[in-house]
């Protein structure tokens, strides 16, 4: 996972839309009071007729945007008679001078941003109660305020046009590079939300990553109904990342059926919220989740009988705090009210309703059941509900994992020795050995708390930063796939940022294309280790196992959509009501779209995602991605990796669709994917 705040200029959307609070005595003022017609002849009188169709757009945009606070009529015919820009030298000159302040001001808010939050996002030692206080602190919170009461928002806005998705979508590949950054700067300041509702935003964020972020299962005290222990001491399992990639594991484990069966109980309890709140992030008890029992560990210092209170709906409590977080800044985006639109239309900048087609395209698909079949036919049993995360197809999954964790743990006992690696990986992925030299310079590597993730930077002086687990006896197989994952993510945050020609460009268009490449850097993570991959069917069972995630997690986006919308509609439920809520929805979700494949009905484990917790709608982003990074991978098949990646990077945070006709000279589609698994079933079936 790519950490939220740091993506894209999609992002830097959320993040800026934050203003002074708009009490009764700083209201808006229409554009018969600010005398817009007048404003826009007087201009024209004194620029001539050529600039009519910029003075008209311009005038109207800060008008749209003007408070009392701002100033009277006078004040804004003022200020749009000095500060409209009619030469063009002067405009490219303003232009450039906000794209090099904009940099120093994000990056260096960026870099403070990561470093209040570092005692609870790294593993530097125990954290304290005003810790939380300095991560729910938002450096950006007084941006947009600033900007506009500065004047230099409307400044942007005046002489800059706005430009709609619409016009985007329909214009977008006949603009220069200037034309799309400049469209990318007046996005920036297309709200204007007071900053207190930006603080409750970032709060609420805040709280329910660190809430995620230390909601681990001790494994070693986990038991059967009958007391028998499965797994081996010291497995710490961090939900909802741990628990699947453990199932995930246990495949490649002739006894590994009983052990997915128990994850997928701890699962189900934690979606429903009947988890013993004792048994979370503790080492000290040990838990049956079949029964419920909860008792002290036999080295446990305490005493008596330990509390069976249930977890009460902590979980949707986060998910509603966000909701009501975000709902906050509806008014303040009249095109865009609600967090699904503004999710889609402005981060995402794929129409909702087109999106959600696309991920019903790959749940659809008549090879669903055929690759089910396979799975069911491989198992030699009938599927259960957990082979979604079926992980047989790939070619690691007739490894020994245990020896994998053991030769990783010795390459890589400490944090500094993988970073010591970094130039290593980077050539073996294709990059040149300057280029390697260059990308790890400029990735600094830090002990996580969590499953990991990765930061980038805001400016060009500062440096990409990736979060790895590694536990005291070093690092494991499951934390070098997620660590290359991150890379991935790294590598197109550098490439992205330090290589491009606008910073407002800085980015991909959305956190999909990131996933993509994230994706691609994970499926080689075998090459990375050394182990040899001849296996003449590996293109087939990758394209099964792209198809068959991409499936999964489809899903899991539809539950994420599902649940939003049914916060808007009941904005007024209760953590309990939610709870039962989304319940329902991931069990409709399974019965129209997995019960079919699978043959099991009424599942809830598609409401186990963290992300749909703590990162407000960001689940789409994963299927997207693998759609992306398949034809992504597909295209570099006939390319090299590095140099393609870099020059993919490159393009920048124009619109999808733009960015993979630049790319690849083909749209977004499923086809391909949906295409490859048909041809990979035929090849099995010969």
């Amino acid at each position: 996972m790519r950490w939220t705040v740091i993506i894209m200029m999609g992002v830097l959307i959320t993040i800026f839309s934050c203003s002074g609070d708009q009490t009764t005595m700083d209201k808006p003022l229409t554009a018969s009071q600010l005398h817009v017609d007048q404003v826009v002849n007087k201009l024209l009188t004194k620029h001539g007729a050529a600039q009519e169709a910029r003075i008209k757009q311009g005038v109207s945009q800060v008008a749209r945007f003007w408070r009392t606070s701002d100033g009277t009529a006078s004040d804004f015919s003022a200020f749009c008679d000095e500060y409209f820009i009619a030469h063009t030298d002067t405009l490219n000159a303003t232009f450039a001078r906000f794209e090099a302040n904009l940099e120093q001001i994000y990056g260096h808010n960026i870099a403070l941003d990561r470093s209040l939050k570092e005692p609870m996002h790294l593993d530097i030692g125990p954290l304290y109660p005003v810790d939380m206080l300095f991560a729910n602190y938002d450096a950006f919170v007084h941006f947009d305020e600033d900007m506009f009461q500065s004047k230099l928002a409307f400044v942007v806005l005046l002489n800059y046009p706005f430009h709609s998705l619409t016009d985007m979508l329909e214009h977008g590949a006949e603009w220069s590079r200037e034309q799309w950054a400049e469209a990318r700067l007046v996005k920036l300041f297309n709200s204007r939300a007071p900053s207190d509702i930006q603080q409750k935003v970032s709060e609420a964020y805040v709280s329910a990553d660190n809430y995620i972020s230390n909601y681990n299962i001790y494994m070693h005290r986990v038991l059967t109904d009958d007391g028998a222990r499965l797994f081996p001491a010291g497995l710490k399992l961090i939900s909802h990342w741990g628990l699947r990639d453990e199932i995930k594991a246990q495949y490649a484990n002739k006894d590994g059926l009983e052990r997915q069966k128990m994850i997928q109980t701890i699962m189900e309890r934690i979606i429903r919220q009947d988890i013993p709140k004792l048994v979370i992030n503790n080492p000290d008890v040990d838990w049956s989740p079949g029964t419920n029992d909860v008792r002290w560990a036999p080295e446990a210092s305490e005493t008596g009988t330990p509390s069976d209170k249930l977890e009460p709906n902590t979980r949707y409590q986060h998910l509603l705090s966000i909701f009501q977080a975000e709902k906050l800044k509806g008014p303040f985006y009249p095109e865009t009210p609600t967090h699904m639109a503004r999710k889609f239309e402005l981060d995402r900048e794929i129409p909702e309703a087109e999106f959600e087609q696309l991920l019903i395209s790959v749940l659809e698909a008549p090879v669903a059941q055929k690759v089910a079949s396979l799975i069911k036919h491989r198992l030699e049993r009938p599927l259960e509900p957990f082979d979604i995360w079926y992980d047989g197809f790939k070619l690691r999954s007739n490894l020994d994992i245990a020896e994998l964790d053991r030769q990783v743990a010795r390459r890589y006992p400490t944090v500094q020795a993988f970073k010591d690696d970094l130039p290593f990986l980077l050539r073996n992925i294709g990059f040149d050995g300057p280029t390697a030299n260059f990308l790890s310079s400029k990735i600094e590597i830090d002990p996580s708390r969590g499953a990991g993730h990765a930061m980038g930077a805001g400016m060009r002086s500062d440096n990409a930063h990736l979060r790895t687990r590694i536990p005291d006896s070093g690092m494991n197989y499951k934390g070098f796939n997620i660590a290359i994952h991150e890379l991935g993510h790294n590598v197109e945050q550098v490439f992205s940022l330090n290589r491009m020609d606008h910073w407002l460009l800085q980015g991909v268009p959305n956190t999909a294309f990131t996933e993509g490449f994230a994706f691609v850097f994970q499926s080689r993570d075998l090459d990375l280790l050394g182990i040899q991959q001849n296996d003449p069917m590996r293109e087939h069972m990758s394209a099964l196992d792209n198809y068959w995630s991409t499936f999964e997690i489809a899903s899991v986006a539809l539950v994420d959509m599902y649940v939003w919308r049914w916060m808007y509609e009941h904005p007024k439920a209760t953590p309990a009501q939610l709870n039962t809520a989304v319940q329902q929805i991931a069990k409709d979700v399974w019965n129209k779209y997995v019960s079919p494949v699978i043959g099991v009905p009424d599942q809830i484990l598609l409401a186990v995602y963290s992300h749909m917790i703590d990162a407000g709608l960001y689940l789409p982003d994963y299927p997207l991605g693998y759609i992306i990074a398949f034809q992504v991978e597909n295209y570099l098949k006939q390319a090299n990796l590095a140099t393609e990646m870099e020059r993919m990077c490159r393009i920048g945070s124009v619109t999808p669709n733009e960015w993979m006709r630049e790319a690849i000279g083909q749209p977004i589609s499923s086809v391909p994917l949906i295409e490859a698994a048909e041809a990979a079933i035929a090849e099995f079936n010969k």
